[in-house]
């Protein structure tokens, strides 16, 4: 009796947050690694996520710590496949036909996985760069990052994997920059590297612009999330949140619904639309935190 409640309270809350955002004439939209999952793609804070396994790398330790970079570049050799492979789920699915039919302005996303643009969305900023490429931090040398990784699979090669990636990981070679042999990165921001400031500039300016900010999948913990959100407010406009678990910004939110972002959104989609959704229902509760 409970379990049904429940469903039915969530169809109920989906389906409003679907009426509210039909009276928003210009949506902007803000993603984060809850988004994700249902690729494959682990999240961050929840028991299975990342952190649960990993310590974040600190660009500032990535410098300056050779064991870091060590671990870093082990973590790829173990499961840059898995972010390598990974499609679109049927939640950037949903934001993409949003788009296309004039009812997502812009989409702002925390993601690196670069998922929004293989779904087919356009106008997308990437508030903390993407990790299709790699550069060199000392002479600006860029790479496709499937170019650094073959050439750090085949210079690991002598390695038995998974590679050590919570110790001293001393077996790893790490890549260096083929033109002056600097150190390289992902064009991710690191902890405690500075999203560049133009960015930063135009997601503020996204989000004065919009008449509501719509949260998907995204804690919002990390200040550059949450700054769009407390922008949204501190100008009176309407805060929707749809997050499984909480978020930094739940009091301040308009409407905070908790569902599977794929068939929500994908309900959501289909009402903006007059689509038929990839699921007829709103969808049912999860378990499991994203």
């Amino acid at each position: 009796m409970v379990a049904e409640e429940n469903r039915d309270e969530q169809r109920r809350s989906v389906a409003s947050l679907a009426e509210a955002l039909a009276q928003v004439n210009s949506l902007v939209a803000l993603t984060g690694a809850g988004i994700s999952t249902e690729s494959g793609i682990p999240d961050y804070r929840s028991p299975d996520g990342l952190w649960a396994r990993h310590t974040p790398v600190y660009y500032s330790d990535f410098v300056r710590n050779p064991a870091v970079r060590r671990r870093y570049w082990a973590r790829s050799l173990n499961g840059y496949g898995r972010f390598r492979d990974a499609m679109p789920n049927v939640g950037h699915h949903a934001l993409a036909a949003m788009e296309g039919h004039g009812r997502l302005h812009y989409l702002i996303t925390q993601n690196v996985d670069r998922l929004h643009t293989k779904a087919g969305s356009r106008k997308v900023l990437e508030l903390h760069g993407e990790n299709s490429r790699v550069h060199c931090i000392q002479c600006g040398y860029t790479e496709p990052r499937l170019q650094t990784q073959a050439r750090l699979e085949w210079e690991n090669r002598h390695l038995r994997l998974p590679a050590d990636e919570v110790g001293e990981a001393e077996e790893v070679v790490v890549p260096l920059c083929p033109q002056c042999g600097g150190l390289v990165k992902p064009t991710v921001v690191f902890f405690g590297e500075n999203i560049p400031a133009e960015v930063t500039a135009q997601a503020l300016q996204l989000v004065g612009e919009a008449d509501a900010l719509l949260v998907v999948g995204s804690s919002l913990t990390v200040w550059s999330g949450y700054r769009l959100a407390r922008a949204v407010r501190e100008r009176g406009k309407p805060l929707y949140i749809l997050n499984m678990g909480p978020t930094r910004a739940d009091k301040e939110a308009t409407l905070k619904v908790e569902a599977p972002a794929g068939a929500a959104l994908s309900y959501i989609s289909g009402y903006l639309t007059g689509a038929a959704p990839a699921t007829s229902n709103p969808p049912q509760p999860s378990h499991h935190p994203q």
